[in-house]
């Protein structure tokens, strides 16, 4: 499968050419990309092209691979108007945020304000701070709709860092990032974004929106497969985080390995530790350029428009809407609720071919840019099928 032409800048992008480049289209509407989404095709060939040849030529190559993963990391810092030394490659989101967590010069007496309905991998590594004093705060969400005053309320002058998702996910609720980044930096704090939920299909710009740190694992709305992650930190900060997990690829001479010394390189590659998962960064890379390809706001306009169209089917067809759909709080999530049990209802769809998620008591769909009407049909199709409001 070879890539194919997007748009060229003009006109309506040809969401038909994606859709071929997705081989799961082939046989499932595949409607759960906020979950663990398939991989593209171009993604697909990155791997066979890679197993082949570490097959054949082992390590020979390994020069030519380390190439292109420096290409993969300059495809996802342009993404987000970052410079290639403010980001690190990293297995998963989880570990962007550890980075933080463990390497920040915390004080006892400190705190962390998020919100209570955070996945859990943006609370935990916080929670794990206890032992050293530091509190943290989890402010209540009321249905998935997020009160900023409330999250600025929590907030003192010992709140170090507000650690909160861009796109709520189970909720799909989505955060204006410059409001996040104001309202941490207001309270003397630093913004930690977890942007798994909408990196690589809404537009974020680094260089003008003042996040702190940031991560994203690349096996959702990135297309790429499990295992890699992209982690953002502002030059500013790099020197404030105690670098854990130091190795070889640590250092600023990285291949001399008769000389121990202990030369941090200057930029977040310091953070990426020993031997590197070069396949699954590959993989990645290829879907970060068809995503590119395309363009990150046609993107967004196309999942916007899909996801809209799916609310008016669903609801004329029975469902009740939970997300928040009005303006920029609209994301590429939708929970809903339909007559039945839930659980019960998600294997159901999954034996007709559509494929949702089981989140907070809701079914939930979150459909790419290469879904399509038909996706959409399957879906209030099996539905009625389960069960006739």
């Amino acid at each position: 499968m070879h890539s194919e032409s997007a748009n060229h800048g003009q006109g309506t992008p040809d969401w038909d050419a994606f859709r071929r480049q997705m081989p799961v289209a082939e046989r499932l509407a595949y409607l759960d990309h906020a979950a663990v989404a398939p991989i593209s095709g171009p993604a697909c060939e990155a791997v066979v092209a890679w197993a082949e040849q570490a097959a054949v030529h082992g390590a020979t190559v390994w020069s030519d691979w380390n190439r292109r993963v420096q290409a993969v990391r300059r495809v996802a810092a342009g993404m987000m108007g970052a410079g290639e030394d403010q980001l690190a490659l990293v297995k998963n989101t989880t570990a962007g945020i550890c980075l933080v967590a463990e390497g920040y010069p915390w004080q006892p007496g400190d705190n962390v304000v998020t919100l209570a309905n955070e996945f859990p991998s943006n609370l935990y590594p916080w929670m794990n701070l206890a032992s050293r004093g530091v509190e943290t705060r989890r402010v209540p969400v009321d249905q998935g709709r997020v009160d900023l005053s409330q999250l600025a309320a929590a907030c003192d002058e010992r709140t170090r860092i507000v650690a909160v998702s861009w796109v709520g996910f189970a909720s799909g609720w989505r955060h204006d990032v410059d409001e996040l980044a104001t309202l941490a930096h207001e309270h003397g704090a630093l913004l930690f974004l977890d942007a798994i939920q909408g990196l690589g299909i809404f537009p974020l710009d680094v260089s003008r929106t003042p996040v702190d740190f940031l991560a994203a694992d690349g096996h959702k709305w990135m297309l790429g497969p499990e295992g890699a992650g992209l982690f953002y930190v502002r030059r500013d900060h790099l020197d404030l985080l105690h670098p854990w997990g130091v190795g070889w690829h640590s250092v600023v001479r990285e291949h001399d390995f008769d000389h121990i010394q202990l030369d941090l390189k200057p930029t977040a590659a310091r953070f990426e530790g020993g031997s590197e998962n070069i396949v699954g960064n590959l993989a990645l890379g290829a879907s970060l350029e068809l995503l590119m390809s395309f363009g990150v706001p046609q993107i967004a306009h196309r999942i916007l428009q899909l996801t809209d169209l799916a609310c008016q089917r669903l609801t004329d067809a029975g469902a009740t809407i939970a997300s928040a759909r009005d303006g920029q709080r609209r994301s590429g999530i939708v929970s809903f609720t339909w007559p039945g049990d839930m659980g019960l209802l998600r294997q159901q769809l999954l034996r007709q071919g559509v494929v949702v998620s089981y989140r907070d008591g809701r079914l939930r769909i979150s459909p790419h840019a290469y879904n399509n009407e038909e996706d959409l049909d399957r879906l209030i199709q099996a539905l009625q099928t389960t069960h006739d409001p």
